[in-house]
C-alpha cells in the first residue's frame, strides 16, 4: 500500500495438504534476454506499478501517484510507448465525504474487451477527523484496443477498513479479493457475473480450513487472486504465521498457502505450498501466483528477504513441487518483491536484486532481474531487465515501520506476457531519475519490453 501497509496434518485432516520444509537451490544460469526501458515520467511521480496484457497485446498499466492521491493509468499495444489516460479513481466522490484514491491498485485486461481495475480509497469526513478505507471497482467496457475514459463506471464496493485488493477475471466473471484489515485480516472476495458492473460477497479463502484458518486469522499477508480460464477454478495465495508462536507477536509469516475454489468463490480448500523453519518471514513482500492460461498449471513464488523461491502444481493446486531458490549471485545475491507470469509453458519470474548480502545494506545497488523457465522450474536463466540501477540503499518491507527513503519502491512491481508473441513486459519503479521540489527522490515508473 502507498506509504504504509494498514495494520498489519495430512490431506485427510482439515483438507490442508502438507508440503516439504526442505528447499533446494535451482539450476539457474545467466540469461541473454534483452529489454528496451522506457520511462513513464509524470510530474507527480508514481510507484508500485502493475501491468496486464490482453489477448491482442493491449497493455493496461497502473501506478500510485506519489505527490497526488490517485491512480494513474496508461494503455497501448505491446512494443509501443503507452498513452497516459489520466487518474482513473478521481471520480469516486461521495456526498459528505472527501475520497482519496491511489492507496493500492490492480488492473486486469479481460477477455471480453473490458478493462477492470480496483483501487484502495480513503473516505474522509469533511472535518478530517475520521476516515474509512474502502475498495473500488472500475469497469471500462470496449477498452481493448481503444480505451475511452468516458466508457468507464466507478463504484465503491466495501468501506469496512479494507486493505490490499487484487482483481482477476474469467470471461464476464470478475473477482476482487482484499483484506479485512480492521477486524480479522481475513480475506474477503467479491464476484461479479456481469463483467464488473454489479458485485456480491462470496466465500473467504481462509475460513473453514481447520489449522490453516487458525494460523492465518489476524496473521497473514495476501497475494493475488487468480482465475484460471482453463479449469475455471479461482485461486488465492497468502503467507501465514505459526499459531501460538508467531501469532500476534511478529509478522514473520513462515507458511505459504494457496486456496482453491471450484465453485466460483463459494467455497475454498487450502493447500500448504511451503513451510519454512522459524523464524523466517516469507513476506518480502507479497507471495505471488500465476496460472498458465493454456494448460492450467500453477506457479508460486515468494521471498524470505534474501532468496526468491519457486514451486509449481500440475494438479490444480492440490500438491506442490519442492521449493527451489531461483535468484543467482553475484547480481542478485539478495532478492525481494517477486512477481510471476506464465503463458504457453514459459514462466517469467521477476524481482529486485542486489549483490549485497542484505536488503538492509545502506550501500546496496539494486537492479531488476527476470528469471525464465520453460521446464517447470527444472532450470532457469536470469537476465537483467533494467539498464541502470533503479535504487541505491535499503529496501524496507516493514510498511509504516520503514525509515524515510527506504520505501520509495513501495511493495511490488509486475511482469506480464504478451500472448501473441510470448515476450515479457516488466513495469517497475526507479527512484534515481527525478527529484521533488525539496530535492528528495521522486519515484517514477519504467516500462521494460522484451525485444
Amino acid at each position: 500500500m502507498k506509504r504504509r501497509r494498514i495494520f498489519a496434518s495430512l490431506v485427510a485432516i482439515f483438507g490442508v495438504v502438507m508440503a516439504t520444509v526442505l528447499m533446494a537451490f535451482g539450476a539457474t544460469s545467466s540469461g541473454s534476454l534483452s529489454f528496451t526501458n522506457m520511462q513513464l515520467l509524470r510530474p507527480d511521480g508514481n510507484s508500485e506499478p502493475e501491468i496486464s496484457i490482453a489477448g491482442d497485446g493491449t497493455m493496461g498499466i497502473v501506478g500510485l501517484g506519489w505527490l497526488i492521491n490517485g491512480t494513474s493509468l496508461w494503455t497501448g499495444p505491446f512494443g509501443s510507448a503507452p498513452t497516459f489516460q489520466g487518474v482513473i479513481d478521481a471520480s469516486l466522490q461521495q456526498p459528505g465525504k472527501r475520497v482519496f484514491g491511489g492507496g493500492d491498485a490492480d488492473v486486469d485486461m479481460g477477455s471480453t474487451g473490458t478493462l477492470h481495475a480496483s483501487t484502495l480509497i480513503i473516505l474522509v469526513n469533511p472535518t478530517f477527523h475520521a476516515a474509512q478505507i474502502g475498495v473500488s471497482a472500475i469497469t471500462c467496457p470496449n477498452a481493448i484496443p481503444d480505451f475511452r475514459a468516458s466508457n468507464c463506471t466507478s463504484q465503491v464496493i466495501d468501506t469496512t477498513q479494507s486493505d490490499r485488493q487484487w482483481i482477476t477475471s474469467d470471461g464476464p466473471r470478475v473477482f476482487i479479493s482484499y483484506h479485512d484489515s480492521g477486524h480479522s485480516t481475513l480475506i474477503h472476495v467479491q464476484r461479479s457475473d456481469d463483467d464488473g458492473f454489479t458485485w456480491k460477497r462470496v466465500g473467504d479463502p481462509i475460513v473453514g480450513q481447520g489449522s490453516a484458518t487458525g494460523e492465518a486469522t489476524f496473521n497473514n499477508i495476501q497475494g493475488p487472486i487468480v482465475a484460471d480460464r482453463v479449469t475455471h477454478n479461482v485461486y488465492d495465495i497468502y503467507a501465514a504465521g505459526e499459531t501460538g508462536i508467531l501469532k500476534a507477536k511478529t509478522a514473520d509469516f513462515d507458511h505459504i498457502f494457496v486456496s482453491r475454489s471450484t465453485d466460483s468463490g463459494g467455497s475454498w480448500t487450502a493447500a500448504l505450498v511451503f513451510h519454512a523453519s522459524m523464524p523466517v518471514g516469507l513476506d518480502n513482500v507479497f507471495p505471488t501466483l500465476a496460472v498458465d492460461p493454456t494448460n492450467g498449471k500453477l506457479y508460486a513464488a515468494w521471498s524470505d528477504g534474501h532468496a526468491v523461491s519457486f514451486s509449481t502444481s500440475s494438479d490444480e493446486g492440490v500438491t506442490w513441487s519442492p521449493a527451489v531458490v531461483v535468484n543467482l549471485a553475484p547480481g542478485a545475491n539478495t532478492a525481494v518483491f517477486p512477481w510471476i507470469a506464465a503463458h504457453n509453458g514459459t514462466v517469467d519470474l521477476v524481482y529486485y536484486g542486489t549483490p549485497a548480502a542484505s536488503k538492509d545494506d545502506l550501500n546496496a545497488v539494486w537492479n531488476v532481474y527476470l528469471a525464465q523457465t520453460t521446464n517447470d522450474g527444472a532450470s532457469f536463466q536470469q537476465s537483467r531487465v533494467s539498464n541502470t540501477p533503479n535504487h541505491v540503499g535499503v529496501i524496507c518491507t516493514n510498511g509504516t515501520g520503514c525509515a524515510s527513503g527506504t520505501r520509495n519502491l513501495l511493495d511490488l512491481f509486475k511482469v506480464a506476457i504478451d500472448p501473441g508473441n510470448g515476450n515479457a513486459a516488466v513495469i517497475y519503479t526507479d527512484d534515481t531519475l527525478t527529484k521533488d521540489s525539496a530535492g528528495n527522490p521522486l519515484p517514477q515508473i519504467v516500462l521494460a519490453q522484451q525485444q
